[in-house]
């Protein structure tokens, strides 16, 4: 294992970014509900040296822009074996468009799943690359989101989704 982290500048504050070996572990913002243990962070990193955190920064800085509707970067998120499933259906979600927790819970197989799959999606450790902030509330409203409800409204906006005013909280 070879944990590492540095700090990413982007328009939407300074992103927390952690690695193992040459994958994405974690992209984290200021404040964000669920930060990594520091037991994860390994060494702190000059991230120019990072071939991943410079593609990273290329592609993020691409997407915010408006020039990029997906990511092709290296990932090794840690969770277990749901969240990873959950994860994995959140890459699956097409940019612009927008998914609730009860529909990827009946993905699963089971709607009564949907509190257990937000519990996963507030636990995403990489925010934007894995799209967590395109799961809104049954009735379309903007739900909790680690990052702030801002930036996932701007993320949202950015994609061209549809953003319903109403928000709320889990």
């Amino acid at each position: 294992m070879t944990l590492r982290h540095t700090t990413l500048a982007s328009r939407l504050g300074d992103l927390l970014v952690t690695l193992d070996g040459e994958a994405l572990t974690g992209l984290y913002f200021p404040a964000h509900w669920h930060p990594p243990a520091a037991a994860v962070l390994g060494v702190d990193v000059d991230p120019r040296g990072e071939p991943v955190v410079r593609e990273l920064g290329r592609q993020l800085g691409e997407y915010l822009e408006g020039a990029r509707t997906a990511f092709d970067l290296p990932l090794a998120p840690v969770g277990d074996e749901f969240q990873h499933a959950v994860w994995t259906m959140l890459r699956e979600i097409p940019y612009g468009t927008t998914t609730t927790y009860g529909a990827l819970a009946e993905r699963l197989g089971d709607r009564n799943l949907a509190r257990r799959v937000g519990g996963a999606v507030g636990r995403n450790p990489i925010s934007i690359i894995v799209p967590c902030h395109r799961v809104v509330g049954a009735d379309g409203s903007l739900t909790g989101y680690a990052g702030g409800l801002d930036r996932k409204r701007t993320l949202l906006e950015l994609e061209g989704a549809a953003v319903v005013a109403q928000t709320r909280l889990f």
